[in-house]
């Protein structure tokens, strides 16, 4: 970190991302603006506004809006100089309608987050296996997305296909179908056309089918030897596969430093249950925020505990004796299941790790049948 002026003020940082250019306020410990700057969203850039910060002020924290997304590089960067940088929250809309909007404003906004406590979250660091593995299972689930709509692709193209071609298909399982498409030739020049181009089709959309297939599971190796390496205690425990461990690294992030406890990751979570009593009567809501991918990868381990475990399968039926229903129930065991992942991740990471090199697996191309 560079040094400040002898003579600096203690100051605070405000930051407005976008994709091409950041828009940062600097702000002294009263809330005096102290100066607002434009700065390109490259490394010079970053090195220009950290000079430039400096000059103003002594800058210990910083507040930044969409410290995952657009602000996301910036972040690293300058928790890379030593300062402590908080994810800013918007303003909301109510605050949004009192007031007009410009990047201006939304600088100092964030700045005057971190003066009054709002902006408290600290940014993910991105700099270990939470954010290899989030890397992973963007390309995973894309993929995996990208084979479901081929394969609605596929049989929508057999309903409207030539009745003999049809028929031959229409018997076979949805894995058997795309290995008989991956067979099928467009026939000899005399044939029509039309069924020509059907043919060829379908066998476009089965190697897609194949192709994706194969990177899902090359990522898929890869997540699970990732976590696996780090995260031995998480992936053994019941119920927690290598997609849901990922998951929910992914969401507490790599820095230890960004939850207080296991309450705040059920409530990053969406595990956590809301008080909703007034008089006499006394009962919790399901809680309907927090991360809806971590609030899914814990409902998938409670279901698979449900099914297969007796410890998890007694606790249902003595909370059902007890009146509850079982939607209360399954909220109760993910708060539990929450718990218990944080408790997990937090011993395996007392035990640091090097990231492994891992090995290239099998090739993904699928070999084209011949016409």
């Amino acid at each position: 970190m560079e040094p400040s002026p002898p003579d600096a003020v203690e100051a605070v940082l405000g930051v407005d991302t976008h994709r091409d250019f950041h828009v940062v306020a600097v702000l002294s410990m009263t809330g005096r603006t102290l100066g607002i700057e434009r700065f390109p969203a490259a490394l010079t850039g970053y090195q220009q506004l950290h000079a430039w910060a400096t000059q103003l002020g002594d800058i210990r924290q910083a507040g930044v809006e969409s410290s995952g997304n657009y602000g996301a590089a910036l972040s690293r960067y300058l928790l890379s100089q030593g300062l402590e940088v908080l994810e800013a929250p918007g303003p909301g809309r109510a605050a949004r309608r009192r007031r007009s909007k410009s990047d201006r404003g939304d600088a100092e906004a964030a700045a005057r987050a971190v003066l009054s406590g709002r902006a408290h979250s600290p940014v993910k660091s991105g700099s270990g296996p939470a954010e290899i593995a989030r890397l992973y299972l963007v390309a995973k689930d894309s993929a995996v997305k990208a084979r479901r709509q081929a394969a609605n692709q596929l049989k929508a193209i057999l309903v409207t296909a030539d009745p003999a071609l049809r028929e031959e298909l229409a018997t076979l399982s949805r894995r058997a179908l795309v290995r008989a498409c991956l067979e099928l030739s467009e026939g000899d020049e005399n044939a029509d056309p039309v069924v020509r181009a059907t043919r060829f089709t379908l066998r476009v959309l089965a190697e897609r089918i194949e192709q994706l297939r194969a990177q899902a599971r090359v990522l898929e190796g890869r997540l699970s030897d990732l976590v696996r390496c780090h995260h031995p205690r998480l992936i053994d425990a019941v119920g927690i596969g290598p997609h849901s461990a990922a998951v929910l690294l992914t969401a507490m992030g790599d820095n230890s430093d960004r939850l207080r406890g296991e309450a705040s990751f059920a409530a990053l979570c969406g595990a956590s249950p809301v008080e909703y009593s007034s008089g006499n009567r006394q009962h919790r809501w399901l809680n309907r925020g927090g991360n809806r991918q971590a609030n899914a990868a814990l409902h998938r381990i409670v279901l698979s505990r449900l099914r297969w475990d007796a410890r998890t399968q007694a606790y249902y039926e003595r909370r059902v004796m007890e009146g509850k229903t079982r939607r209360e129930v399954i909220r109760c065991l993910k708060r539990y299941v929450a718990r218990e992942v944080y408790r997990l991740v937090q011993q395996d990471r007392r035990e640091p790790k090097s990231i492994p090199a891992l090995q290239p697996r099998s090739r993904l191309d699928v070999p084209r049948p011949s016409a």
